[in-house]
């Protein structure tokens, strides 16, 4: 691959629903799957007073463990737990699947780029910070 090489990737925005009944979120992470550059990675921020604005009762610390969770499902290691060891694209896979928890995955979106983790690092300030 050229540095002008452009990839197909895809993407979800990692959300804090804080209380599900409400349907309130706040964006919090983004996931970014690129499979001709084999790239699967997260970044994510948290930002604990907006957090408690939305729930005050919200463990926050529970939603940064459960984004080092992706983190590890993402760099296919141990804290990702058993899907942490399926390949990248069945580890995406898992990651964008819809849950009712705290933290959710949003819609799939695509796009091309000539460098994922720049595209990752773009997204992240677009779409959380």
């Amino acid at each position: 691959m050229t540095a002008s090489t452009r990839l197909a990737y895809q993407y979800v925005v990692l959300r804090c629903v804080p209380r599900v009944d409400r349907e309130e979120f706040l964006n919090v992470g983004v996931v970014v799957y690129c499979q001709s550059a084999d790239y699967l990675e997260v970044a994510w921020e948290v930002d604990r007073d907006r957090l408690a604005a939305l729930d005050p009762g919200l463990d926050l610390d529970q939603v940064c463990e459960a984004l080092t969770f992706v983190e590890g499902v993402c760099a296919g290691d141990e804290r990702g737990g058993a899907a942490g060891a399926k390949p990248p694209g069945q580890r995406f896979g898992f990651l964008k699947a819809p849950r009712s928890t705290v933290l959710q995955p949003g819609p799939v979106h695509g796009g091309v780029t000539t460098d994922p983790a720049r595209q990752l690092d773009h997204l992240l300030s677009k779409l959380v910070t």
